[in-house]
C-alpha cells in the first residue's frame, strides 16, 4: 500500500507577521523530518489577533507577499506540499480575504481557496471584516497521487462543502481552522470532523490554533471516522499516513457516495 505522510501543525499565530513566518518555517521543517509530504497549517497563520478588526486589513498580504514567499522557500527546502491560511489583501480598504494557499515542492502556488461560509455565529461577525469567497469549483491538488481538497473552519458545519470536494475526487480534505472555544465547541469540532470523514469516506486533516482562543485538538481522521493522529491543547505536530488504497477499500465496503440519490448545487 502506497501511503503519503500528512502532518497537521498546531500553533497560535499572533500579530507579529515575521514571528509567524519564522515559527511556521520551523514547524514545517520538523514535520518534513518526521516524514510528512503534505503539511497543513492553521487558518490565519500569517496574522491573527483577537478580536477581528481593522488591523487585519492593514496586515493583509497579496499572494506574492512575504508570507507565501516564506511558504515557497520552506516547500522547496524540504520537498513538501504546504497548505496554510493567510490574511489576503483585497480591493476593499477595510476588508480582507480569509484565504487558503497550497504551495508545491517547486515553490509554486498550485491552488487557492477563499472561505465561503463566514463565521457569523456564536456571537462573532466575521463578515464585518472579511469578503466572502465566490462559489467557485472545488480546488483539488494532487500530492503523490492523493487528491487533496481544501475548506476553512466554519465551512465544516456545512456538509455540502466537503461533499462537493468528494465529488471532485478528493481523497483527503485539509481544514485549516481557528475554531473558537466555547461551551461544547470541542465536542462540535471532533464530532463534525468524524462525520465529514464518515459520510464522504475520505480523510480529514484539520489544523487548529492552540488555546486560549482555539480549542486545539488538531487531528487526522481516516475514512472510517477514526482519529489516526492528533494533538491535545499544546503547540505541536501530528503525522499520519493517508492512502488512496484505504479510501478505495472503505468505499467498497461503504458505497454511500454511489448509493446516494441527491446532488449538491450552489445556492
Amino acid at each position: 500500500m502506497s501511503a503519503v505522510g500528512v502532518a497537521v501543525v498546531q500553533f497560535a499565530p499572533g500579530d507579529d507577521r515575521v514571528h509567524n513566518r519564522d515559527l511556521a518555517a520551523g514547524l514545517i521543517a520538523v514535520a518534513a523530518a518526521r516524514g510528512a509530504r503534505l503539511v497543513v497549517l492553521p487558518e490565519y497563520s500569517s496574522f491573527f489577533t483577537d478580536p477581528l478588526g481593522p488591523a487585519f486589513a492593514r496586515n493583509a498580504e497579496p499572494l506574492d507577499g512575504d508570507f507565501v514567499k516564506a511558504l515557497a522557500t520552506a516547500a522547496e527546502t524540504h520537498g513538501v506540499h504546504i497548505i496554510a491560511g493567510l490574511v489576503e489583501r483585497t480591493d476593499e480598504k477595510h476588508k480582507f480575504s480569509n484565504t487558503l494557499v497550497a504551495v508545491d515542492p517547486a515553490g509554486d502556488v498550485v491552488a487557492t481557496y477563499r472561505k465561503q461560509h463566514l463565521y457569523d455565529a456564536f456571537g462573532s461577525r466575521e463578515s464585518d471584516w472579511v469578503v466572502p469567497g465566490e462559489l467557485t469549483e472545488p480546488a483539488v491538488l494532487t500530492v503523490d497521487g492523493l487528491a487533496v481538497g481544501m475548506q476553512t473552519c466554519y465551512d465544516l458545519r456545512f456538509p455540502e462543502v466537503t461533499r462537493r470536494l468528494a465529488d471532485a475526487g478528493a481523497h483527503l480534505v485539509a481544514v485549516p481552522a481557528e475554531w473558537v472555544r466555547g461551551p461544547l465547541k470541542e465536542h462540535h469540532w471532533s464530532t463534525l470532523l468524524a462525520a465529514r470523514a464518515i459520510e464522504n469516506t475520505l480523510y480529514m486533516a484539520a489544523a487548529d490554533h492552540t488555546p486560549p482562543l482555539g480549542v486545539g485538538a488538531s487531528a487526522i481522521v481516516d475514512p472510517m471516522g477514526v482519529t489516526v493522529a492528533g494533538l491535545a491543547e499544546q503547540a505541536g505536530i501530528a503525522v499520519a499516513e493517508a492512502s488512496t488504497e484505504r479510501v478505495a477499500e472503505v468505499r467498497e465496503r461503504n458505497p454511500a457516495l454511489t448509493l446516494r440519490r441527491y446532488r449538491v448545487e450552489p445556492r
